[in-house]
């Protein structure tokens, strides 16, 4: 099995070994791979920002922990909430990579990477960005990807790129007015404003998305139940992830200059990474050697009936400046469980996450 890392990085080499030929592409790939390592296991970091024109261009919408372990031939996924409140940063998670780039150019990965290393308690060896009009392009310059739908996908409130700030033919009274009532959860956004967004709907079964799709299909949050929970969301994330991977590696994908380097310049645009050049072969042939691997996903989440959660969403107040956050079940800022459970969840030793007492509830958003 191929993972992000491979399907983001390792295509900007293809065309090097294309142009090497047979004799110089084997000496490339014969190296020993000589990446970062923690206990023989690589770590990426993936953020996914809106970028472009999107509102917050640089707030990660998806963040994602990738622990590569080459030996068991096993990935193991950690998708991370972006509205995890994150005290040192005195904002969400979500707001990392952005303020460590206006801090520095570079230092937003450096950060991010900072940040979830502390909440998760693992190492993390590489970062990569990508925004989403990278994305969509790849997609759609492959011919789309082929995913099997497990549940309908009904999201009244997908959100509409461009939209964001549309007073909806509300006057300036009726717009303070609705604020405040969004401010209190007295209202949603979507019922305030429903011009800024739309109706997505997906059936179940095997679905050909083009890139617009797939992108919804991954960022969807308020689908109705179960698939608007976290750990649906991060399922159809993973499905996406192998589409795409079995798509790039196909004959008519990776035997294609012309879409070699088409996707190569792409990404070029889209990506940011602190992967050195003299890397990139390493990945390939990493990438090579996990194709057949298994790879798992550990959700951090709130938990349902049927399976406790690590995550609760507070009291709206003054510590999170008045915002909609999540916290450790274990207090703000203990992230202890969580270092257990995907400590367990890299192991791979039958990991069960603690159960929340009484107080530990959250509430829908």
């Amino acid at each position: 099995m191929l993972i992000v890392f491979a399907l983001l990085v390792g295509i900007k080499v293809v065309p090097l070994l294309l142009t090497l030929g047979s004799v110089g592409a084997q000496t490339l790939m014969n190296k020993n791979i000589t990446l970062k390592k923690t206990d023989e296991r690589v770590s990426i970091l993936l953020l996914g920002i809106g970028g472009g024109m999107h509102e917050g261009p640089n707030l990660t919408d998806t963040i994602i922990f990738a622990s590569i372990d080459p030996k068991a031939k096993k990935v193991t996924l950690v998708s991370i909430p972006r509205d995890l409140w994150v005290s040192d940063l005195q904002a969400k998670v979500n707001s990392a990579y952005a303020t460590g780039q206006d801090k520095e150019e570079g230092g937003g990965l450096k950060l991010a990477k900072a940040v979830v290393s502390k909440i998760l308690d693992q190492p993390i060896d590489y970062g990569i960005r990508i925004d989403f009009d990278g994305f969509v392009k790849a997609v759609d310059m492959m011919g789309g990807l082929d995913i099997t739908v497990e549940r309908t996908l009904d999201d009244y409130a997908y959100p509409i790129s461009g939209k964001e700030d549309d007073a909806c033919g509300r006057s300036e009274d009726e717009i303070a007015s609705l604020s405040a009532q969004i401010a209190t959860s007295s209202a949603t956004e979507s019922e305030a404003f429903p011009c800024r967004y739309e109706h997505l709907h997906i059936d179940p079964g095997l679905q050909h998305m083009d890139g617009i799709t797939a992108l919804k299909f991954v960022r969807s949050r308020h689908a109705l139940s179960p698939e608007g929970s976290d750990f649906a969301r991060s399922k159809r994330q993973e499905k996406v992830i192998q589409a795409f991977k079995d798509k790039l590696f196909s004959v008519g994908t990776i035997l294609n200059p012309v879409k070699v380097v088409s996707l190569v310049d792409v990404f070029k645009d889209s990506i940011d990474t602190d992967i050195a050049q003299n890397e990139y072969d390493d990945f390939i042939k990493l990438a090579q050697k996990m194709e057949d691997a298994k790879i798992s996903s550990a959700i951090l989440d709130f938990g349902d009936t049927e399976r406790p959660g690590l995550l609760i969403n507070p009291p709206v107040s003054s510590e999170y400046r008045g915002q909609w956050v999540i916290i450790p079940s274990a207090g703000s800022d203990d992230y202890s469980e969580i270092h257990a459970f995907v400590a367990c969840e890299i192991k791979g030793t039958g990991c069960k996450t603690p159960t929340p007492s009484p107080s530990h509830q959250s509430t829908s958003r």
